[in-house]
């Protein structure tokens, strides 16, 4: 009976060692107002926040070529931490996921190359370190030097390129002193900056072929836990390096309905000094629309975006830059290079994104 009896309990303590452990999601962190005469952190606040849900480095640019024909240029990482135990010590554990971006706009061609991967963190083959931008998803990777320039290396079965940004102007923190709302909570928003016209030199490949390119770029980084009201389904962004060296950021968040549920803008204009628009300060009023012939979606791609008293005029490098993401953050959007006008001359050269016309945006 004993014997019986130490049998019993030795196969049950198995069984229970067999099970797996569930510990309670992780609490994310809540971005904040900034307390009074607080600011973002540099250099730390270039790298990853993993005690966030959300992340991402952004960078959009026009690209010159020798035979005179630009190209726009997309490439992002995102940081995306899941609801596994964080205490666990398995480098199996899927803590963060990384995922890319990327797209060449070719409109010469008539094309918008792209591709996507995602991966888990882990065995230093992805993943986005604290203290300084360093992203790496297998074999693309975003680094920040000293410096203060990126290098900037992606490679697809369409295209490649391997680039480096260099600064020329300070960071922009964006809304209030980088603390960004998205709606009428205060929960509802992102500690956000962005880094205006990045000067851009190296090569990009196309057909096997790679080609001297310059240009400039716009990069933004932003991470949170709660980013839009669950009423929104997407948001129109517009990043603007200006022909007078000065610098727009725009956005509107958007309910199902279409209507405006929140709205920001912020410029910096040629002599630095920077104007903030409120929401009822800022409107996208859609001037054309094209349909996608593979989604049937239709994008307001020819735009007039209204800050305070002052009219700009969106217009595509080419209609057709919409990216199919579904194999990797689940969504269809449409993000592309645009020419900014004004009083009928271009001022500006920009990327304009429009998210939510498929389906209802999901973070």
């Amino acid at each position: 009976m004993f014997i019986r009896l130490l049998r019993l309990v030795a196969v049950t303590l198995a069984f229970a060692l067999s099970l797996p452990v569930y510990a309670a999601a992780p609490e994310f962190a809540t971005v904040t107002p900034l307390p009074a005469g607080a600011a973002l952190s540099f250099p730390k606040d270039y790298g990853a926040h993993p005690e966030f849900k959300t992340e991402w480095w952004y960078v959009t640019g026009w690209l010159d070529t020798p035979d005179g024909k630009p190209l726009g240029f997309q490439v992002t990482f995102f940081r995306s931490a899941t609801t596994h135990d964080r205490d666990n010590p398995s480098q199996f554990a899927p803590k963060q996921l990384i995922i890319g971006h990327a797209a060449v706009s070719d409109p010469a061609n008539g094309k918008l190359l792209h591709d996507q991967r995602s991966a888990r963190e882990g065995f230093g083959l992805s993943y986005a370190k604290t203290g300084d931008t360093n992203v790496k998803l297998e074999d693309w990777h975003m680094v920040r030097a000293a410096d203060g320039s990126y290098t900037v290396h992606v490679d697809s079965a369409q295209f490649k390129y391997d680039i480096k940004l260099t600064p020329g102007q300070a960071v922009m923190p964006e809304d209030q002193r980088g603390y960004s709302r998205k709606g009428p909570r205060p929960g509802q928003a992102s500690y956000y900056y962005s880094e205006p016209h990045l000067q851009v030199s190296g090569n990009v490949t196309r057909n096997g072929k790679p080609v001297a390119v310059t240009g400039s770029a716009w990069l933004d980084h932003e991470w949170f836990s709660e980013y839009v009201d669950p009423d929104a389904s997407g948001w129109d962004w517009i990043g603007a390096n200006l022909d007078d060296g000065g610098a727009l950021m725009a956005f509107q968040i958007r309910s199902k309905t279409g209507a405006k549920l929140w709205a920001h803008a912020t410029w910096r204009d040629a002599s630095g000094k920077i104007t903030q628009f409120a929401p009822d300060q800022v409107s996208f009023s859609p001037q054309r629309r094209w349909r996608s012939p593979r989604t049937n979606a239709e994008y307001p791609v020819a735009t007039r975006l209204t800050t305070g008293g002052t009219v700009w005029d969106v217009v595509p490098l080419q209609d057709d830059q919409e990216l199919d993401s579904r194999r990797s953050v689940g969504a269809v959007y449409w993000e592309g290079a645009v020419t900014l006008n004004r009083d009928g001359k271009r001022i500006g050269r920009a990327y304009l994104e429009l998210t939510g016309y498929v389906s209802a945006m999901k973070l």
